[in-house]
């Protein structure tokens, strides 16, 4: 490792004294992207970071506040002098020419190398509008700047592997876009938002959402800049936790299987619509961004000028396959060995291939537990909460449901050529093997980064979590503490002239502790 530090390495010293401009940096994997160059690039020159004022907070008290995350702490206790490398422009992807000044921009033309389009929003149920704005017509802002970079190297896009639903198979190759992408900007542009609404479903149809179209738009504009501009598109599947760069199970939000976790772990969510017989494909973020990073490197030193737009899928689906079922079956021990705090029923959950089985389920331990739970703290005037949270969890499911329930083949071919023509330096700095991962061990490292970095839930109290849990699973305390409890609501609706409810509370609460 010692000497791995002291000789720069092949694409180390491509990045030495590189000016990059990063867009989405302050997103989940542009905040890894920025940590993992700071530490492991920290000679490049600058990082230009495209940010906005957010809540009332501007973006000088963002990128302060981004460093002190856990995320950065070994760039802050070891090299704390990089931090000034990254500089804050102040803009935004949704305003014209990005929203920056005369002055950011002649910096952004006449010092940027590479170029990091990470920006986009990732709200699988967001409004056409709102995506085809921040996604594709964010793109297209940043392209026409890109177009007058004077030193321009690399232009990476980041897209997602589900943006061509259609495609059973997926290659390394761009596309046909079932729409011009022009076409629809100008549409969403010009029509009211309730005529874009109306015809919404038909227009983005085969494509579950409105991002995966969008960003399957994008991807068109993107490659009609080539051979103009450097560019290159990268499609991730499934982002997750981190594996081990900089913190294992290092995560910042709750989308997607992050927020399955945390609900499955809190008790909330017992059923999934999902086949179990499909594979799950997924990719850790550290391992997403070592390719982002080596990717570019490829473009920027690459002789042989592809004839074609390149395109990585960053998938692991050809080198080390888990279905759903599979991941479900090793993690469920590894879940009750590291229990959430505050779980509100024992966390046995399942997935279920049959939508209509599903849907009792939720019927009998989502929803009506919920409407039970919240009729209950109206009783006792306190603030009801649970219908509220399982109709967000089933909005949440149902928009998944759509990526767990069918299978697609991914080819990534490119990016195994890539790993294979790295150094054995490289190789180590940017680990992109998949092949040697202990499965078990970052399960572990998926629940307790989402315990710590998420829920805020301290390491130090497992124990009492897992006291809580034993009692959960305890029948003979759940008769025990529901035995007590029945008498003092019956007697105290009694006392408030409700002669008729008492018997419905002890029903209530008979069916809950049959749940």
């Amino acid at each position: 490792k010692r000497e791995i530090m002291e000789e720069p390495s092949e694409i180390q010293s491509f990045y030495k004294g590189k000016t990059i401009f990063i867009t989405g940096g302050s997103g989940f994997m542009g905040k890894v992207l920025i940590e993992k160059l700071l530490y492991t690039c920290s000679d490049l020159d600058k990082i230009y970071m495209l940010i906005r004022s957010k809540k009332g907070r501007n973006p000088d008290l963002r990128i302060d506040e981004m460093f002190k995350l856990p995320l950065f702490i070994r760039v802050r206790k070891q090299k704390p002098e990089v931090i000034k490398k990254v500089i804050p422009i102040v803009g935004d992807i949704s305003l014209n020419n990005l929203g920056i000044t005369d002055e950011q921009r002649e910096h952004l033309i006449n010092e940027t190398h590479i170029v990091f389009n990470l920006a986009a929003a990732v709200r699988l149920e967001a409004k056409l509008k709102d995506a085809i704005e921040s996604n594709t017509v964010g793109t297209k802002r940043v392209l026409e700047l890109s177009k007058t970079m004077k030193k321009l190297e690399a232009f990476l896009h980041l897209s997602t592997a589900f943006c061509h639903v259609d495609q059973i198979e997926l290659g390394e190759r761009v596309y046909d876009s079932p729409d011009d992408p022009q076409d629809v900007i100008r549409f969403v542009q010009w029509m009211e938002d309730d005529a874009i609404n109306l015809v919404t479903s038909k227009l983005i149809a085969p494509h579950p959402n409105t991002y995966t179209y969008s960003k399957r738009l994008t991807e068109k504009l993107v490659a009609d800049e080539f051979p103009h501009i450097p560019v290159v598109i990268t499609r991730p599947s499934i982002v997750l936790p981190a594996l081990s760069e900089p913190l294992p199970g290092w995560v910042d939000n709750l989308n997607g299987p992050t927020g399955i976790v945390i609900g499955a772990g809190k008790g909330v969510i017992r059923s999934m619509h999902c086949n179990p017989n499909c594979h799950a494909e997924v990719i850790p973020v550290d391992w997403a961004i070592n390719a982002l990073i080596a990717i570019a490197y490829k473009i920027g030193t690459d002789r042989n000028k592809p004839k074609n737009c390149p395109v990585y899928n960053i998938t692991q689906s050809s080198i080390e396959r888990m279905t759903w079922g599979q991941v479900l079956e090793r993690g469920r021990s590894i879940a009750y060995d590291y229990p959430f705090e505050g779980q509100i029923w024992y966390p046995d959950g399942n997935i279920r291939n049959s939508k209509f089985i599903h849907n009792v389920f939720v019927l009998f331990f989502h929803l009506i537990p919920a409407y039970l739970i919240d009729f209950l703290m109206l009783i006792f005037c306190q603030k009801r909460f649970m219908v509220r949270i399982q109709k967000k969890i089933s909005d949440g499911l149902d928009l998944l449901q759509y990526f767990t329930t069918r299978e697609w083949i991914f080819h990534n071919t490119n990016l195994l050529i890539l790993w294979g023509d790295m150094s054995r330096k490289d190789k180590e700095l940017f680990q992109l093997d998949t092949a040697n991962v202990d499965v078990l061990d970052y399960i572990k490292f998926i629940i307790l980064g989402a315990r710590q970095y998420c829920m805020k839930e301290d390491l130090s109290s497992l124990p009492r979590a897992r006291v809580h849990q034993r009692m959960q699973v305890s029948s003979i305390q759940k008769k025990i503490f529901f035995h007590f409890l029945s008498p003092i609501l019956s007697f105290n609706v009694h006392h408030s002239h409700h002669n008729g409810i008492p018997i419905l509370l002890r029903h209530i609460i008979f069916y809950i502790q049959a749940i």
